[in-house]
């Protein structure tokens, strides 16, 4: 069973990425610069030291499953301050995880039956997308559902377009704002007919809003605050963020789902038996940086001067247009490929194709061909250095 869903997918991306890329010189004399995976470069907290630090004598104790108290209350009390929320029990509705990668893997296992209506169930899953998604729905034993995110749709998905057929007979969906790779933010009212069309056809609906702290003037809004808005509680829903965007921490591999109460507790119980604990000195650090937002406004302003940099830069070729949230450019050079290898070859510039982010579709169209995904992730000289080759070279 597990070979034939393994047929079903691709090498990862960056493997592709690899095998494209590794059999071609970069030209000498230039410093090779990676854009292409989403890596903070910057310096972590000196919070996030001294707090592990502080800690280190709990390195030899194993951590709990659910988290601890102290963890769970700070994301719930970050998430009711960041929404404005009128009450979340973190108890009940909040799991701290070791990172999201993991845990929207298992979210698959999680929602996903083996049959609806005597079918074989849909994960609906935005196009392009984080691999991720591609592969709870194939591991789940689901059909993967593809649903276009292109600049036709503000590079969002259109879950109210989807054939009510399709809707029936669906398990879970996905939904990322703002998208990786697009940017793009969804707006409230879009996050409030997604939930009532779960509710309707009884499907986990999950919002990765990992990137969600990124982002120029106006917050992005969140999967939680349009629940509450309908007043009907959290059901079906979940939301998964991390501390590694929004504190430039990725190796701590610390995150959490929150939501649907009944969900959570499904959730433990799984984790329980197949996840990995985030370690007591990590839990520790975690919490005290979902309390803290100094670091966090230095961080979102790195990387507005980024941007500010890309503005400048690029002005509106390729499509260029300042993204709602993320660090990621999303440029339609036509053809990604040819554009990644030739930014390879005279540029040194490591960057990756849109198709190795999305899957051809129903049309025969792979929404990603057209286009490559940059990450803006180092300091602002080496952002300025990479993006006056592109252009040198694209151009």
């Amino acid at each position: 069973m597990l070979n034939e869903r393994l047929e079903h997918l691709t090498d990862y991306p960056f493997d592709r990425l690899r095998s494209l890329l590794d059999p071609l010189d970069p030209p000498s004399g230039l410093e090779p610069l990676a854009l292409s995976i989403g890596e903070p470069k910057g310096e972590t907290p000196a919070l996030l030291t001294e707090v592990l630090t502080a800690n280190g004598a709990d390195w030899n104790r194993y951590p709990p499953i659910d988290g601890t108290p102290d963890l769970r209350e700070a994301i719930g009390d970050w998430l009711v301050g960041r929404y404005d929320l009128p009450e979340l029990d973190p108890h009940l509705c909040v799991m701290p995880v070791a990172g999201t990668r993991e845990a929207l893997f298992l979210a698959g296992i999680l929602s996903v039956p083996e049959k609806i209506k005597d079918s074989k169930p849909y994960v609906l899953i935005p196009n392009p997308f984080y691999q991720v998604y591609l592969g709870a729905a194939v591991f789940s034993g689901a059909e993967p559902y593809y649903l276009p995110a292109t600049r036709e749709t503000g590079f969002q998905p259109d879950l109210a377009a989807v054939d009510p057929e399709i809707l029936e007979k669906t398990a879970l969906v996905i939904l990322c704002s703002p998208a990786n790779p697009q940017g793009s933010v969804a707006g409230p009212e879009r996050l409030r007919e997604a939930i009532a069309l779960a509710r309707r056809y009884g499907f986990t609906l999950i919002f990765d809003e990992c990137y969600s702290e990124i982002y120029g003037q106006t917050p992005p809004p969140g999967g939680l605050r349009a629940a509450a808005d309908l007043g009907e509680g959290l059901d079906n829903v979940l939301v998964f963020n991390s501390l590694s965007k929004r504190s430039g921490a990725p190796g701590l591999r610390s995150g959490f789902a929150a939501g649907d109460a009944a969900l959570i507790s499904k959730f433990r119980r799984l984790r329980a038996y197949s996840a990995a604990t985030v370690p007591l000195p990590i839990m520790a650090a975690s919490a005290a940086l979902w309390r803290d937002e100094a670091h966090v406004e230095i961080n979102r302003n790195h990387y507005r001067g980024l941007f500010d940099a890309a503005d400048s830069i690029i002005g509106s070729d390729f499509g260029y247009r300042r993204p709602g949230g993320g660090f990621f450019l999303w440029l339609d050079v036509a053809d990604g490929e040819a554009a990644a290898r030739k930014l390879w070859q005279e540029a040194a510039l490591r960057v990756i194709p849109g198709a190795y982010l999305a899957r051809t579709g129903a049309d025969g169209v792979n929404p990603g061909q057209a286009y490559i995904r940059v990450a803006l992730v180092h300091d602002r000289a080496t952002v300025e250095t990479a993006l006056n080759r592109l252009v040198g070279v694209l151009r």
